[in-house]
C-alpha cells in the first residue's frame, strides 16, 4: 500500500505545480505578473488510473488468474509519447498477487493507426508452505520476471477498432522460463442501450505458450457505463480451445468494479 501512498504524493505535487505555474501568467497575455518568477513545463502532461475490485483476479493474460478476490490499481503517468504504468494486484485479504511497472512509448500515433511498444519488470507472488523450526508457516515467495510488449491497432470507425497484441517474457526464478502470448483482437465501443446508459464489447482469440505447453483460448470482455459517470462494471469470460497447459480451467470468469479518474 506504500507503493500507491506514494503515486498519489507524485500526482498531487505535479498538479499543485500547474497550479502555481498558472497562478503568475496573465491569463490572456501569457507574461508573468510577479517579478522574479518564472512559470516552469509540468513534469506530465497526463494522469489517469482506475481502482477495481473483481470476485476473481484474473492477469493480463487470461488463462491465468488468481482464483480469489482481488484490488487492482492501473496508472498512467505520460508525458508526450512515454509513459508510465504502474499494474499492482492484490488479493482482498491484502496478500501482494503481482506488482508491474510497464515503460511505454507510443511509437505511431495518428488518426486511423497507431503503434505502442513497451517493457516491465514484474514480480509474481505465490503462496508456499515452509517448516521452519518443525513447524509449517505459509510465506508469500517472489517470482521475477522481464517482458516486452508490441501493440498495433487500427481504427475503422468511430466505434470499431481492430488490433494485435504481442507480450514475451522471460523468467528467472523457479517459473516458466519463456512466455509468448499473441492476441487478435476488437473492440466495439460507446454502444448505445437506453439514456446514459452504453456498453463496450470486447472480443479476442489468442495464443499462449509456456515453454514447450501451447493453448488456444477466446476471451470477451463486457462493460456496461454511465456516460460522464467514472463508475463501470464488467464481465470477462475466458474459455479454452485447445491447450496442453496444466494445471488450468478450461473455463473462467470474473465480474469486476472500476472506479475510473
Amino acid at each position: 500500500m506504500g507503493i500507491l501512498a506514494i503515486l498519489f504524493m507524485v500526482t498531487a505535487r505535479i498538479q499543485a505545480q500547474d497550479r502555481d505555474s498558472t497562478a503568475v501568467l496573465d491569463r490572456f497575455s501569457g507574461q508573468v505578473l510577479r517579478e522574479g518568477i518564472q512559470p516552469s513545463e509540468p513534469l506530465l502532461d497526463h494522469v489517469s488510473g482506475s481502482f477495481s475490485v473483481t470476485n476473481n483476479g484474473i492477469s493480463l493474460i487470461p488463462s491465468f488468474s488468481l482464483g480469489d478476490p482481488a484490488a487492482i490499481f492501473l496508472g498512467k503517468f505520460a508525458r508526450k509519447r512515454f509513459s508510465v504504468e504502474p499494474d499492482i494486484r492484490f488479493s482482498l485479504q491484502g496478500r501482494p498477487w503481482t506488482l508491474l511497472f510497464w515503460f511505454r512509448y507510443q511509437a505511431v500515433d495518428n488518426e486511423r493507426f497507431s503503434l505502442r511498444v513497451g517493457a516491465h519488470p514484474a514480480l509474481n507472488f505465490r503462496t508456499a508452505t515452509v517448516l521452519d523450526n518443525g513447524v509449517e508457516k505459509t510465506i508469500n515467495s517472489a517470482r521475477r520476471f522481464l517482458a516486452a510488449e508490441l501493440a498495433p491497432s487500427f481504427k475503422i470507425s468511430e466505434k470499431i477498432q481492430v488490433g494485435a497484441y504481442y507480450l514475451t517474457s522471460w523468467g528467472f526464478d523457479d517459473t516458466s522460463k519463456r512466455v509468448n502470448f499473441v492476441t487478435l483482437n476488437s473492440t466495439l465501443s460507446d454502444l448505445d442501450l437506453a439514456g446514459r446508459l452504453y456498453m463496450v464489447l470486447s472480443p479476442q482469440v489468442f495464443y499462449l505458450s509456456q515453454d514447450a505447453l501451447h493453448g488456444y483460448y477466446s476471451t470477451l470482455t463486457a462493460t456496461l457505463a454511465l456516460r460522464n459517470c467514472p463508475v463501470s462494471i464488467s464481465a470477462l469470460f475466458n474459455m479454452a480451445i485447445d491447450t496442453d497447459i496444466l494445471p488450468e480451467e478450461d473455463f473462467i470468469w470474473s465480474l469486476t468494479l472500476t472506479y475510473g479518474f
